[in-house]
């Protein structure tokens, strides 16, 4: 049974694009399915395009199919490694908006030297699942606020779980936050799903530069280690001066970067 997706060479017949569905395309070549389109709403209500094509001519009329149907601006991420999956879309019109490196960060905390990190004084951490809801969402809304009116959200890593519509906390269970006698300071979510991944690290703007980040860190990367986990995961903005120095001082390694392109 052959169980390539697609023929291996083209059969030089000109390559038509059918749409199959609500954002959904496929690309024929003599009946024969060469290559897929999809789009996607992500949470953060920007839209993703993926094309899956092993030839140039299915891709070129699959994007200028898409482009002509969907509203700008589109979006799409590749990674950094594929540089021919890259060419297609820059000759396709999009363009480098930002760069994301993806990073494998130690839990024991005799390699990221965390083991005796606390939180500053009137500051303690909250455990993941003990969180209370309402103070929770409050400190998840303000500092999405507070990056909204600087770099703006989208400059945040790309999250990819859906959630009910203006419902940002996707499950509180997975919070560790960090807490002052009037309210939370800072957060951070850890989902583990085939493995620990650290999905936000965020402190409101004015408790900054006072180590939360850091313990919190601390904190969630000492539970995964007695948990028996030996890393996690984290993507940091390039631009992000200050979470790649975090994840550097507590010896991340970094394992690839993705492109996140723009038409």
């Amino acid at each position: 049974m052959n169980t390539q997706p697609f023929p291996t060479r083209p059969s030089g017949h000109a390559v038509t694009v059918t749409r199959v569905a609500d954002r959904q395309w496929h690309a024929l070549d003599d009946d024969l399915v060469v290559g897929r389109g999809h789009a996607l709403h992500r949470p953060d209500g920007r839209l993703f395009v993926s094309i899956d094509a092993w030839h140039e001519a299915p891709f070129d009329r699959l994007a200028e199919a898409m482009q002509a149907a969907l509203p700008a601006p589109l979006y799409t991420v590749v990674d950094e490694a594929d540089t021919e999956l890259t060419a297609r879309w820059l000759r396709a019109g999009f363009t480098v908006r930002r760069r994301e490196g993806e990073y494998a960060v130690p839990t024991d905390p005799r390699l990221t030297g965390l083991g005796e990190v606390l939180p500053p004084p009137g500051v303690t951490i909250v455990p993941a699942g003990e969180a209370d809801e309402r103070l929770l969402r409050a400190v998840d809304g303000a500092i999405r606020e507070e990056v909204e009116a600087g770099a703006g959200w989208q400059s945040m890593p790309a999250e990819v779980i859906p959630f009910p519509e203006g419902d940002t906390v996707v499950d509180p269970s997975k919070y560790a936050v960090a807490a002052a006698p009037d309210g939370y300071l800072g957060l951070i979510r850890v989902v583990t799903v085939i493995r620990p991944r650290i999905g936000l690290l965020a402190v409101r703007s004015g408790a900054q530069r006072r180590g939360i980040a850091r313990a919190l860190l601390a904190h969630a990367l000492g539970t995964l280690h007695r948990a028996g986990f030996t890393e996690a995961w984290a993507e940091v903005q390039e631009t992000n001066r200050a979470a790649s120095a975090l994840f550097a001082g507590v010896g991340a390694r970094p394992t690839s970067s993705n492109l996140e392109l723009v038409r």
